[in-house]
């Protein structure tokens, strides 16, 4: 159909062309002509109160959903405070995109206001960058950016709309959307993996990585339930192989275990989906190793970016290429296995077990364990709860004891960046609102986008988020006496009434002092979160000395 209309509208009619149903925005001067595109339009903006905050939201959209989240921002200031995310995604291989706001073109190279070169900014840490300079190629660009954020190993893609290409008269058709490959598995590498698999005396399937889908990720289990082969997960990717499957036995990365990583470390054969060894995963590229052992990566990406250790056989395709390839693939070999399979499963169960409370050290007076909270949470769960955690010692409550037995149902952050709980939780209660959606956050953590409770309740995000206040930068803090003991020094905090905070935006808050409030609390705010509709926080202060569960 011909349109005869600005940019800004071809931008805002491809996007609906490409499915997108919300944007996450912080309004600038500098893109008027998009917001002014976005008016009416069948895509909601949910407007963000600090850029980082709305790319975050767009980070954890692309997790979740499997497709491009979409941010905008402005120029200048807000571009750098989106510039977090943009690297999260990248590390963390999240297909979003990126509209960023630009100062016209006749400006250009004139140190004018808020000016800045995308490329320069974004060209390392951006899968590619975009700068629209003719209004003509306003739905190519939008196409082309959205091709670039989901082939491959997906990541993240800027596009700069200079302020007066965008009121330019658009005509033309809307560009169509460009398909992306799956790839494939070959019937010679069908045998190859049955062959490896079939001789092997301790496989391992090591899962993670994007490109996966809840069909996806059934099929995959199903194929190792069937099979008897031990799952290891990779570091806040685990939701691919249900918490309580018979055959996961574990998540790499910081904070887990001893035996996870003896088996990955002692397999003879691996299996990668998904996943590639990158550093955190290896223990800083010091597991799995060796240029002998016998590792199959199936990958979509060609070039295996972040791979160390030995690679037997690259297999160019999706998870979900993958999981159609397998999914009659018996290999009768189970029994054999149980043992080799039964002590990890074993040991993670242990893992995973909630711990016996009266048995956990005493707390100063004041305080409470946030093992008692996280307890009564995990007794009151739905099956498809979806949770998000940032980066710090917070998060081990949250990796070892929060069931995630669907996917997707777990968001985080694999490059240990902070402040992504809430933006995270708001995007998930956003699109999946039938979901009960947790954000645990410690208070260094929480406070970094925290002002996006606001947007939540602008727009009806019903989450819970637990706050655990130790009064410090607590994982810091461990480094800091590991390295430098009784030396305290830049990590300690001074925090405000995280229950109050939530209570002066229009949401429920409660405050945890003692294991005696937990229960109480936890029933309470959950029931304002699913019956009332309101997001709500759990303040629990902890003791500073107990840092781990």
């Amino acid at each position: 159909m011909e349109k005869n209309t600005h940019a800004g509208q071809a931008i805002v009619d491809s996007l609906a062309l490409h499915g997108v149903n919300r944007v996450f925005a912080v309004p600038g001067e500098s893109y008027l002509a998009v917001l002014d595109g976005l008016h009416g339009a069948d895509i909601e903006t949910i407007v963000c109160r600090q850029e980082g905050g709305a790319t975050y939201m767009a980070e954890a959209h692309g997790k979740f959903t499997g497709e491009p989240g979409v941010a905008m921002v402005t120029r200048g200031p807000g571009a750098a405070n989106a510039y977090v995310a943009i690297h999260a995604a990248w590390q963390d291989a999240t297909p979003m995109v990126l509209f960023v706001g630009l100062i016209p073109v006749a400006d250009r190279m004139r140190e004018s206001f808020q000016e800045f070169d995308p490329n320069a900014w974004f060209g390392t840490q951006a899968k590619r960058v975009f700068v629209l300079d003719e209004a003509s190629r306003a739905s190519e660009v939008v196409a082309e950016a959205f091709f670039a954020a989901k082939s491959g190993r997906p990541g993240p893609v800027v596009v700069g709309l200079p302020e007066d290409v965008i009121t330019h008269e658009f005509v033309g058709d809307l560009h169509p959307v460009i398909t992306v490959a799956e790839g494939a598995v070959s019937s010679a590498e069908l045998e190859l993996i049955t062959t490896a698999l079939s001789g092997a005396e301790k496989p391992v399937i090591f899962v993670g990585g994007q490109r996966w889908t809840p069909a996806a990720a059934a099929a995959v289990t199903a194929f190792a339930e069937a099979n008897g082969i031990p799952v290891v997960q990779d570091w806040r990717a685990s939701d691919r192989i249900p918490f309580h499957s018979g055959v996961f036995v574990g998540a790499l990365g910081y904070g887990r275990t001893g035996d996870t990583a003896q088996i990955f470390a002692e397999a003879d054969v691996l299996l990668a989906i998904g996943a590639v060894p990158t550093d955190v995963p290896t223990d800083g590229y010091t597991l799995r190793q060796s240029p002998q052992a016998t590792n199959i990566l199936v990958n979509i990406d060609s070039s295996l970016r972040g791979r160390s250790g030995a690679v037997t056989a690259h297999i160019l395709a999706s998870p979900v290429a993958f999981a159609d390839a397998v999914k009659d693939l018996r290999l009768g070999k189970a029994a054999h296995w149980d043992s080799w399979r039964a002590a990890g499963r074993a040991a993670q169960a242990a893992f995973s077990t909630l711990p016996d409370l009266a048995a956990l050290p005493a707390t100063r007076e004041g305080t409470g364990h946030m093992s008692a909270v996280i307890s009564e949470l995990v007794r009151r769960l739905p099956q498809d709860a979806v949770y998000s955690f940032g980066a710090g010692n917070h998060c081990a409550w949250a990796q070892r004891y929060l069931p995630t037995n669907v996917f997707p149902s777990q968001l985080s952050m694999r490059n240990g960046s902070m402040g992504y709980s809430v933006p995270a939780a708001v995007a998930a209660s956003l699109q999946s609102p039938e979901r009960l959606a947790v954000a645990i956050a410690g208070d260094g953590e929480f406070l970094m986008n925290g002002q996006e409770f606001a947007t939540a309740v602008q727009h009806g995000a019903a989450m819970l988020i637990i706050v655990m206040d130790n009064g410090q930068y607590g994982t810091i803090r461990d480094h800091q006496e590991h390295h430098f003991p009784g030396r305290v020094s830049g990590t300690q905090l001074t925090n405000p009434d995280f229950a109050a905070f939530a209570r002066a935006f229009g949401g429920h808050g409660e405050t945890v002092t003692s294991d005696d409030h937990a229960a109480i609390a936890v029933e309470r705010s959950l029931k304002a979160v699913q019956d009332q509709r309101i997001p709500a926080i759990i303040h629990v202060i902890t003791d500073p000395q107990i840092a781990l569960p």
